[in-house]
């Protein structure tokens, strides 16, 4: 195909990808997420189409720009970034303009600004050293060690036998264990080497003999290979005046060295470069656990099991008593007495006593056995609460800030990806599990100092229940993470009937024919590039039953609350008979006090007693993402009317918004609780509930500090009351809430 057939017919994939975002079209509507997987399908198995596709993704960029057009900057942006990932043979003009547009897209609000300045990072870091995004990737995502660079991710995929059928978790594993098969750490090593060599050295490399050279190289000398091309990268990488021809020069050595003088003389080491076209060289995807979710503190178990392995870069003093080896009760680290033997005077403490030791000194080694010179000022537990990024509302967006150091002397270093199929009842048991994590966190605090927790959610539904009215109601709050992310409603949304069609197909029994897998390709494409949170408000409930034997219990709620009214009364001492003929109107009488939900955020509390048959509490809104935290209380009252056939009853549904509710049942009529449309979490037999916005959990050493505050700084701050956290569980999309 010639050159000009290769520009136009990846010119119409693109064109295609940017007219689905707006599809009207039911053919279009019905191919959505395929264009864009066949589109990185057609360079991934042609290399050298490559160059070609970036060109046009930044040229339709620069139109764009010019006109102002928005709601295709992000998708573009997402899919350049995802090329040049995988590319080789980028030129360096390339690289600069997408950068100087990246620079220009910082004018614009966010997410826009968010988003380009993520790729304005990767892309100076590309530039300065070809081939550093694909080998970080792979090490990341494939666990290989690296002393330079010892980051490790891990795909956690959580399905819920219960919700998805038997088929569907069948095909998903099926396509996963096919895939891990072929990627074992020494392939996965090959492709390092090979791609990094190929993106530096360009058509000089001779990619065929490198990877035949590679392939028959043995496992010590490919890891010596692999390491000494991840230090050549990373050491450009950390160096602020590092130069591409230094980069360069490093390479050249390590790709001389790997084929002989003989072999590449006739390449860049002494003849002119052979023109050959670049074999495809792929981006495994990345590590997989598939878990089948059936104990509730599964995720806890699964997130400790993933930090176990130590890690090669040495903890601080401080972190050497959280070995998860043993996982220590917080009781024991949350004070440490010392015996004080300074004078109390400041010019007679030691030189240096306030600072710690190197991490790898031998006082760091020796800490939990020497004695302190004072008692020191601890601050634990330090504020975990942005492992979900900054506070606010729960419709706000932007990316986490979990990769810093959260303690002195420890990093970071492992990426905990949290993938849920399902529909809003998996969401909501992962509400409840998220939130039983962050309480475990202030007792233990294991996790978060050495963990970044990113969150995704897929939505998978039953086919019987996609064509009914259940449907849109089970998948509400997939739908408005489709109207918040445009490329997240045609990326992530049409997965859900894909993954049914798989799941019907039949087996291939033609083991030779090799089968591109669409549902982990887009899986994968997710995680990688969905680094945009949206942040959702948790609500805490306390239920008050009607037996008084039995204690209230407290749980929590991400999209909705249920209440219906039972036909069972509670016991009475007396009975009182009714009038012979008197109609009974249905439902019951209920008692609701709620502060109404402002603009101004004023406080105005509201108490009215009416009839109803039920209540549906949403902590979703309809249609408007731009609507501030609050719930949506639905109130299916009861209108009694008298005529000359005598009284009739109907009714009516009442909406209002407030910020929490508490609902009490008055004629002893007793009520049936649904959370989060889960037949598995009822309560029945209820006579009282109280709603409010789920608060940040706190340690009890913060408790007693916040208790402390209060009692000596009442008369300062009489007038004053100070407002908890809200908790705020965060779901990543490609672009958060796009304006």
């Amino acid at each position: 195909m010639e050159s000009s057939d290769v520009e136009l017919d990846l010119q119409r994939s693109v064109q295609a990808v940017l007219r689905e975002l707006s599809a009207q079209a039911p053919a279009l509507r019905s191919n959505r997420g395929m264009w864009r997987w066949s589109l990185h399908k057609k360079v991934e198995r042609d290399p050298g189409k490559s160059p070609v596709l970036v060109h046009i993704l930044l040229r339709e960029l620069e139109k764009a720009e010019r006109e102002d057009t928005r709601r295709v900057i992000i998708p573009l942006l997402h899919t350049l970034m995802y090329v040049l990932t995988k590319a080789t043979g980028i030129s360096q003009e390339l690289y600069r303009r997408t950068y100087a547009l990246c620079m220009r897209l910082l004018t614009l609000p966010a997410p826009y600004c968010t988003v380009a300045l993520d790729c304005a990072i990767r892309l100076k870091t590309e530039t300065a050293a070809p081939g550093t995004l694909y080998q970080r990737l792979v090490i990341a995502e494939q666990n290989l060690r690296s002393e330079l660079y010892p980051y490790q991710e891990r795909v956690f995929l959580f399905v819920d036998p219960e919700l998805v059928p038997p088929s569907v978790c069948s095909a998903l594993l099926l396509e996963i264990q096919a895939a891990q098969t072929q990627q074992t750490p020494e392939a996965c090593m090959r492709h390092v080497v090979s791609h990094t060599l190929q993106a530096a050295l360009g058509g000089a490399c001779r990619a065929e003999v490198l990877q035949r050279k590679l392939q028959a190289s043995p496992r010590r000398a490919l890891e010596r290979h692999f390491h000494e091309v991840v230090a050549a990268v990373e050491q450009t990488a950390s160096e602020p005046s590092a130069t591409r021809e230094g980069h360069l020069e490093r390479l050249e050595e390590i790709y001389c060295s790997l084929l002989g003088p003989t072999a590449a003389a006739r390449g860049r080491c002494g003849g002119d470069p052979v023109p050959e076209r670049p074999p495809s060289i792929p981006l495994p995807s990345p590590h997989i656990t598939f878990q089948l979710w059936t104990d509730e503190e599964q995720l806890w178990k699964e997130l400790v099991l993933f930090l176990r392995p130590r890690s090669q870069r040495r903890l601080s003093a401080d972190m050497e008593a959280l070995d998860l080896q043993g996982l220590l009760p917080d009781r024991s680290l949350a004070r440490m007495s010392v015996l004080s033997t300074d004078s109390g005077i400041e010019r007679d403490l030691p030189p240096g006593a306030d600072e710690l030791p190197a991490p790898s000194s031998p006082e760091t080694e020796r800490a939990g056995l020497q004695r302190k010179g004072g008692v020191k000022k601890r601050m634990w537990p330090p504020d975990i609460s942005h492992w979900d990024g900054p506070p606010g509302l729960h419709r706000r967006t932007g990316r986490p800030s979990g990769d810093g150091e959260l303690l002195p002397g420890v990093a970071r270093l492992h990426t905990a990806r949290v993938l849920v199929l399902g529909d809003d009842r998996m969401l909501g048991r992962l509400a409840r599990a998220y939130h039983s994590l962050r309480k475990r966190e202030t007792q233990t605090f294991c996790l978060s100092p050495r963990l970044s927790l990113q969150l995704y959610y897929i939505p998978v539904l039953t086919p019987e229940k996609r064509a009914s009215s259940r449907h849109l109601e089970l998948g509400e709050l997939a739908a408005f993470l489709g109207r918040a992310d445009p490329w997240y409603e045609s990326t992530v949304n049409t997965l859900c009937p894909a993954i049914q069609k798989l799941a019907e197909m039949p087996p291939s029994l033609d083991t030779s024919q090799t089968v591109d897998p669409f549902i982990l390709d887009v899986i994968t494409y997710y995680v990688r590039m969905g680094t945009q949170p949206i942040y959702f408000q948790l609500y805490t409930v306390k239920i008050f039953f009607g037996d008084l034997s039995q204690d209230p219990v407290e749980d929590v709620f991400l999209t909705e609350l249920k209440v219906k009214i039972q036909d069972s009364k509670l016991p009475k001492d007396a009975f009182s008979p009714r009038r012979r003929g008197a109609a009974e109107a249905p439902g019951a009488e209920l008692s609701l006090c709620y502060r109404k939900a402002l603009l101004s955020h004023r406080t105005r509390e509201v108490t009215i007693s009416l009839r109803a048959t039920g209540l549906v509490l949403k902590a979703l809104p309809a249609s408007d993402t731009n609507d501030h935290t609050c719930l949506s209380v639905n109130v299916m009252e009861v209108i009694k009317s008298s005529n000359l056939a005598g009284r009739s009853f109907s009714t009516v549904t009442n909406t209002f918004r407030a910020a929490n509710v508490q609902i009490q049942s008055q004629d002893q009529r007793l009520l049936t609780l649904w959370l989060d449309k889960d037949h598995r979490r009822t309560f029945r037999d209820v006579v009282r509930i109280e709603v409010v916005p789920c608060p940040e959990p706190c340690s009890g050493v913060q408790k007693s500090k916040a208790l402390w505050l209060s009692s000596h700084h009442q008369k300062e701050v009489e007038g004053t009351k100070a407002k908890p956290k809200p908790l705020l569980m965060p779901i990543n999309t490609f672009s958060g809430i796009v304006q």
